[in-house]
């Protein structure tokens, strides 16, 4: 469980760190994404979860 919490706790500092150097990014980051077909979008997450389980396993084993 706390290995779950440290990882929360890092996307959190990414986030942070994002957000203060370079704040207008997300926003337009947002926007084009709001253009995208669902599908896409879709693709694209199930994708970034398989490329998070493998380094998680890869980063495990």
């Amino acid at each position: 469980m706390s290995d779950l919490l440290t990882a929360l706790a890092l996307v959190f500092v990414i986030e942070g760190c994002i957000l203060a150097l370079f704040p207008g990014a997300p926003a337009a980051l947002y926007r084009q994404l709001s253009e995208l077909p669902p599908e896409t979008l879709r693709i694209a997450g199930l994708v970034a979860a398989a490329l998070g389980v493998l380094a998680v396993w890869l980063l495990r084993a």
